[in-house]
């Protein structure tokens, strides 16, 4: 297992855990700032949408006083507060912050909608209804912005939260795992304590400390600002409640990784039961994931992006047609839902004779044993590699959704010979429409190791939702803008 640097490096005692409650109030400044920022330019577009953008319904009414612009953001910003809307333990991962964003900003625009009418105020109700409209979506743009750039910090190693890890070897290696991938949590592991027993799952990289009951003694020795407990951290139940107790004086973070991983919190329920916090798992959403409504939208949204898409379809198709003797489609048999095979429309970006010579281009492949892949591949024309690194190749799919082939989201569509040295487990990625984009997509494409692009398709048709579906789409541009893993 191969960790960034520093994370084998000794632990030193205290020093990080105030750096991150300085950097706790910095994030909860900065937040504030950016939504203030928001709310001002919310009401200045406003004023001109009002003057420049007739609604069904007259405008009239005073367009904006003093008072109105001290209150109305004041007023908002509090409704976020009252939402937990600057908890940090919303902040980072996961829709939850946008969720409390929406609720916050919803009441805020209610209650001022209510109060205008009591007090029969004159303020414009076209100034009113375009700043909910742009209000709200620069305060969630302005939310995506500050996460981005908090998530790029912490990957290069910034607001680190010092860590120790907690549990058996088995668990606490599949913990190391993902804290290492997902560099952008900022978590930074300084310590393991395992049962002494156990082989060290980091082989050498991070420092054992102890013994899952030495936490209270290292936690004061390193001033760590997190523990992380796994599986086998406790011999008793009621040990766990006994140490939080302690842990509170500490101020540390408590964090509890359960057994199950890859599901999603959207099929997770706590129910506390005689004292005892249940855990409820709702079922895989793979049935869900083949539903009416996703096959809508799917057919409405391949159609709008033809309309989009048909300007560059033709001049890449051109380009094609220009640069190399040969058809400009490039038709090839994939395997799609339920392993019914069928016709997989690209625009040609190799040779003709390409399938001839992928044969003999076997042992040089880049790929993963399963799937076929050359960082530079041969046989892949100039204007060709121009279209992949772009995905301006893949545009044609879009015909495919259509047809009810393929869905705009989900797994990667596999080839034949792929599927044919599938696990049986694997097979589940069939469960649901191959996608023109997927999480594999905006994860790193070509870059992924085979058990990450399956473990992300899985994830995928387990936990499928709208909301995941449309945020697949919004990472897609960017990743097709960064085509980092497009060969």
């Amino acid at each position: 297992m191969d960790f960034p640097p520093g994370r084998g490096q000794p632990v030193v005692s205290g020093g990080l855990h105030a750096h991150t409650v300085k950097d706790r109030y910095l994030l909860g400044a900065v937040l504030t700032l950016v939504d203030l920022a928001a709310m001002f330019l919310a009401m200045f577009l406003a004023l001109l949408l009002r003057e420049s953008v007739p609604l069904p319904w007259p405008a009239g009414g005073t367009v904006l006083r003093w008072p109105y612009i001290v209150a109305i953001p004041l007023a908002w910003w509090l409704c976020l507060y009252l939402f937990e809307g600057y908890s940090e333990k919303w902040h980072g991962a996961g829709a939850t912050e946008y969720n409390r964003v929406l609720m916050g900003s919803f009441t805020c625009i209610g209650a001022l909608g209510v109060g205008l009418y009591l007090t029969s105020s004159t303020l414009s109700r076209g100034f009113y209804c375009w700043l909910a409209v742009v209000g709200i979506s620069a305060l969630l743009i302005g939310r995506y912005t500050v996460r981005r750039v908090i998530n790029r910090a912490k990957a290069q190693g910034r607001f680190a939260t010092s860590t120790i890890v907690v549990g058996g070897a088995g668990h606490v290696a599949a913990l190391l795992q993902v804290l290492v991938r997902e560099e952008w949590l900022g978590y930074r592991v300084d310590g393991l304590l395992i049962p002494d027993e156990d082989p060290d799952p980091s082989e050498g990289q991070i420092p054992i400390l102890g013994a899952p009951e030495d936490v209270m003694r290292m936690l004061r020795r390193t001033g760590a600002d997190a523990v992380m407990f796994t599986d086998g951290s406790f011999s008793q139940p009621s040990d766990f409640s006994e140490l939080a107790r302690q842990i509170e004086d500490l101020d540390a973070q408590i964090i509890f990784m359960p057994a199950v991983t890859d599901v999603s919190a959207s099929r997770l329920m706590t129910r506390p039961v005689a004292g005892l916090p249940l855990v409820h798992v709702q079922r895989p959403a793979a049935a869900r994931a083949t539903a009416w409504s996703k096959r809508l939208f799917d057919i409405v949204g391949s159609l709008i992006a033809l309309v989009v898409a048909t300007p560059i379809l033709l001049i890449a198709a051109l380009l094609v047609r220009l640069t190399d003797p040969g058809p400009v489609l490039y038709r090839q048999q994939r395997i799609g839902i339920d392993g019914e095979p069928f016709t997989l429309y690209k625009l040609r970006s190799m040779k003709v004779n390409a399938d001839r010579l992928k044969a003999k281009l076997a042992d040089h492949s880049d790929g993963n044993g399963v799937m076929f892949k050359m960082a530079r591949d041969p046989r892949i024309t100039p204007v060709g590699r121009f279209l992949r690194r772009y995905s301006i190749d893949e545009l044609p799919q879009l015909l495919n959704v259509l047809k009810g082939d393929m869905s705009l989201v989900g797994p990667r569509p596999a080839l034949p010979d792929e599927v044919d040295q599938y696990d049986e487990h694997v097979k589940r990625r069939l469960a649901v429409r191959p996608g023109l984009s997927g999480l594999w997509q905006v994860s790193g494409r070509s870059d992924l190791s085979w058990g990450e692009t399956v473990r992300l398709d899985l994830y995928y048709v387990d936990n499928w939702s709208m909301m995941q579906d449309l945020s697949i789409l919004a990472r897609t541009v960017s990743a097709v803008l960064r085509p980092q893993g497009a060969y």
